[in-house]
């Protein structure tokens, strides 16, 4: 075999190292660490992109809220993010306004057609 074959093995063997096998080691550490922050109480978001609250943890499924009073179970596997916590998590919820906030406007109209 000439050097130079051996030269394009090595090259290919490198190329798909660095494009197949590591970014896949990656991508699995980054969900084993996502895996690892899902705690109770902790806004998380599923593959399905459902956003939902962690009620309950169990050996490989995790029991989700996804509204007030209803909850959904998922594999563990399912939950690929976990969102930062926020002081907005400890109010009403989302889209709640602070208590001292005024209420929404209603729409304008516009006047009435004149006769």
């Amino acid at each position: 075999m000439p050097a130079s074959d051996l030269v394009f093995f090595v090259f290919a063997g490198l190329a798909a190292w660095f494009l197949l096998i590591r970014p896949q080691r990656a991508r699995a550490r980054a969900l084993q660490e996502v895996q690892e922050a899902v705690a109770v109480g902790r806004r998380v978001i599923t593959t399905a992109g459902l956003h939902a609250t962690v009620s309950a943890l169990e050996d490989d499924t995790v029991l989700l809220e996804i509204a007030p009073g209803v909850r959904a179970r998922f594999a563990a596997a399912a939950v690929v993010r976990v969102l930062p916590e926020t002081d907005a998590d400890t109010d009403a919820g989302p889209g709640s306004a602070p208590p001292d906030a005024d209420p929404p406007a209603a729409p304008d109209q516009g006047a009435p057609p004149a006769d």
